[in-house]
């Protein structure tokens, strides 16, 4: 198996964030480019940030967004003395090797061969390896999340806090639904942020030409789209929780963009952020 391309797009964008968005920044992450390092150096210099390709500034907006949006809802949840943050498809997040918070363990959960890539660059970088960062490779699909975390050392009776970012549209909706179910089953106090995207037919015309040009990229590197909500639909798939935000691109631009000098903004009807707890 080869990691994963849609991971690589991922880090690229939040590395390009880094270099080329205005100040201040709406994802502060110093370790975005050198994670990356020589080897996807000239892919990172090639990374669309023309201002005329509104749909790729976007895309990045909305990338930044939620990678801030978890982590803001991570200082919520470790204000309530959650203990253990676990990143699903964790791809070339660096949170563990910024982790401000001493007793937080980090579990990235990530496919096998992802995780592996993963740790070669940060050999390739030479990026230490933090001493609360737990890896756990699980393929979503074939393998038990509850068993493979509880491999690794997790604690199911500790309040925990889920990232779920970047993964939701390519699973089945089987693979979805065991995967809240877990997370439901945590203590009290436990919370997750995950993103979704809206059905094609649910988006205007442009928007649908757009969403076309994105999936026949994904689906030619083998990672297709497969699973997609409306707001009805996620909220009665997180009844379990409690304090259910979803947000789209109003209220994340009104969060995160406000008053910024550059172009950067979410645009459209179809990525969502969502967090919930129980």
């Amino acid at each position: 198996m080869v990691p994963s391309r849609t991971a690589l797009r991922v880090a690229l964008r939040r590395a390009a964030h880094q270099l080329y968005d205005a100040k201040p920044l709406v994802f502060d992450d110093p370790i975005a480019v050198s994670i990356l390092g020589e080897r996807y150096a000239e892919e990172l210099r090639r990374t669309p940030v023309r201002p005329d390709r509104p749909f790729s500034v976007a895309l990045r907006a909305f990338l930044v967004a939620r990678s801030r949006y978890a982590e803001d809802m991570l200082k919520e949840a470790v204000a309530q003395r959650v203990t253990q943050y676990v990143l699903l498809g964790a791809g070339l997040d660096t949170f563990a090797h910024r982790n401000p918070y001493p007793g937080l363990r980090v579990f990235e959960v990530d496919h096998p061969a992802t995780q592996s890539w993963k740790r070669k660059l940060l050999g390739e970088s030479k990026l230490p390896l933090p001493t609360t960062l737990v890896y756990a490779p699980v393929d979503f699909e074939t393998q038990s999340l509850p068993v493979e975390l509880r491999a690794a050392g997790f604690d199911t009776q500790a309040s925990t806090f889920f990232a779920w970012l970047g993964v939701t549209p390519y699973l089945t909706h089987d693979a979805f639904r065991s995967t809240i179910d877990f997370i439901a089953s945590q203590p009290r106090g436990s919370g997750v942020v995950l993103d979704y995207a809206q059905p094609r037919s649910a988006l205007p015309f442009r928007e649908q030409l757009a969403y076309d040009s994105l999936a026949s990229r994904v689906q030619l590197v083998g990672e297709p789209f497969q699973l997609f909500f409306t707001p009805p639909k996620i909220a009665k798939e997180l009844d379990a929780f409690y304090n259910l935000e979803d947000m789209g691109s109003d209220e994340i631009n009104s969060r995160y963009f406000a008053g910024r000098t550059d172009k950067l903004r979410a645009l459209g009807h179809g990525p969502r952020l969502v967090s919930a707890w129980l």
